[in-house]
């Protein structure tokens, strides 16, 4: 007998209490390690159990949180080895996806880079919600014209984990002090220009002063 597809309120029940659980984890409202029961979750996201327990097993795919042997879920771990993989990874996908879309990308993803960066660029703020959006979706555009979408998940999920190390370590003068502004400006400007080699250059060495300042803070 065939299995009858979830109702549309259930699927959009289990996307909105994921999407919520992933937020909350990345901010670090949960630390660590920190158990994640069902019976609790069910009052603080207002959903029953069921779009709960999906969206917790969907969110072990993204190395968010790890499944215990029958014993339920928890937030993954967290250490500065396991930061350095992300960092690693996270380099040399992005490094081929920006040639990728440096490649394949036609006017109006270049067009469409301008305006995140020009969006990114208007937001004052480093430190509120909007300006996290605004900066993940530069970085997403930035790449999005690779042509692969499997290499884009990865490098989705990387960008999830690496935030995540980010609002665990917190902020610190010497972070505050970059001009991160005119590190997303330099990118685009070799972008614009069509430069595959400075353009990965300037992305990685983005993500390594980042890592450097984070590796810090974990070490």
């Amino acid at each position: 007998m065939l299995e009858q597809p979830p109702a549309v309120g259930a699927v959009s029940a289990t996307q909105r209490v994921t999407e919520d659980l992933r937020k909350r984890i990345i901010k670090g409202e949960f630390a660590p390690g920190e158990r994640l029961k069902v019976e609790s979750l069910k009052v603080l996201l207002d959903s029953g159990a069921s779009p709960i327990r999906e969206a917790l097993s969907l969110l072990t795919s993204d190395q968010l949180v790890e499944r215990l042997d029958q014993r339920g879920f928890r937030v993954a771990s967290a250490s500065a080895v396991h930061f350095r993989e992300i960092l690693m990874l996270r380099c040399k996908l992005d490094d081929i996806a920006i040639r990728g879309s440096i490649e394949h990308g036609q006017n109006q993803w270049e067009e469409d880079l301008v305006l995140a960066h020009h969006r990114l660029e208007k937001h004052s703020s480093q430190e509120d919600e909007l300006y996290e959006s605004l900066h993940k979706a530069f970085h997403t555009t930035l790449l999005s014209a690779c042509g692969s979408p499997i290499l884009l998940r990865f490098c989705d999920q990387l960008y999830d984990l690496n935030i995540r190390y980010r609002y665990l370590a917190g902020k610190s003068l010497n972070y505050k002090k970059r001009n991160i502004a005119q590190e997303h400006k330099d990118i685009l400007d070799a972008v614009i220009q069509r430069d595959p080699d400075v353009a990965a250059q300037r992305l990685i060495e983005h993500y390594t002063l980042t890592g450097d300042f984070l590796s810090d803070q974990f070490r």
